[in-house]
């Protein structure tokens, strides 16, 4: 019979799971090149081009498409990278032995170094599967409530030293998500005009006032605002959370010194 004497000495069983292992290995080798598309070529700390770059090549470059007419990226790209890359950064080495730990050299907060770094993300607002703007305030959105909880709005706002330093007037929504994401807030309790953005995340609501403990009320001024009054793009979003949470070491320097 045609097939008997191969298939009689061949492992049907060892062939399935080697090649089990040959498909394995080469998923791994495309997930992790597909991996190396953004943040390559890899760098050293002074910024020049790191002499080893992994054991996997990087892959060819690739153009994408982006959705609701936002144009096209290339990736990998050093172009791409550059465009991108943080240039001067306020921080000074310790030591000239490599790894050396690197300390901030201006105010740290506003120079976006430490814990309060940011990413250099595009300067437009992130879109939902519809090409509309995700976080909006729940003031242009009629369709929406506070249904509950406690409704922030018309609480003043409390630093982390106990002074007053404004007042929550709007509530930023993820429209898709139907989350809140942000509290708009007005500097002045009066009402002067000078919004800035709280990550709900970093703030406490309580029955009389919303707390933000990780900034003091000198530091307030300086968070960065948003150019449009209706939307926030991923960047200021960067350098709004990079802000609060490098408070949380960086707002006075008492919390520099050891904690116990």
């Amino acid at each position: 019979m045609v097939g008997v004497d191969f298939f009689g000495n061949f492992d049907l069983a060892s062939a399935a799971i080697w090649l089990f292992y040959i498909f394995f290995a080469g998923l791994i080798y495309y997930l992790q090149t597909e991996n190396m598309r953004e943040g390559y070529p890899l760098e050293d700390d002074d910024g020049n081009i790191a002499p080893n770059q992994g054991p996997f090549p990087v892959p060819k470059p690739k153009t994408f498409d982006l959705p609701h007419g936002r144009g096209q990226v290339t990736v990998p790209s050093l172009e791409n990278e550059l465009a991108h890359k943080r240039e001067t950064l306020a921080l000074a080495r310790t030591s000239k032995a490599a790894g050396s730990p690197y300390v901030p050299t201006g105010d740290p907060m506003v120079d976006g170094v430490g814990p309060a770094a940011w990413a250099p993300r595009r300067d437009v607002p992130e879109l939902d599967g519809h090409g509309h703007v995700k976080i909006r305030p729940m003031a242009s959105l009629p369709e929406f409530a506070h249904s509950a909880g406690r409704d922030p709005r018309g609480k003043p706002v409390v630093s982390g030293d106990g002074e007053v330093v404004g007042r929550v007037t709007d509530m930023w929504v993820d429209v898709p998500e139907q989350l809140v994401r942000f509290l708009q807030m007005d500097l002045n309790p009066e009402g002067s005009g000078q919004m800035r953005l709280i990550p709900i995340n970093l703030c406490r609501i309580g029955t009389d006032r919303v707390t933000v403990k990780s900034l003091y009320a000198h530091n307030f001024p300086g968070i960065p605002a948003t150019k449009s009054a209706t939307e926030v793009t991923l960047l200021e979003e960067e350098k709004v959370m990079a802000y609060y949470a490098g408070g949380t070491l960086y707002a006075s320097e008492k919390r520099l010194e050891p904690q116990l």
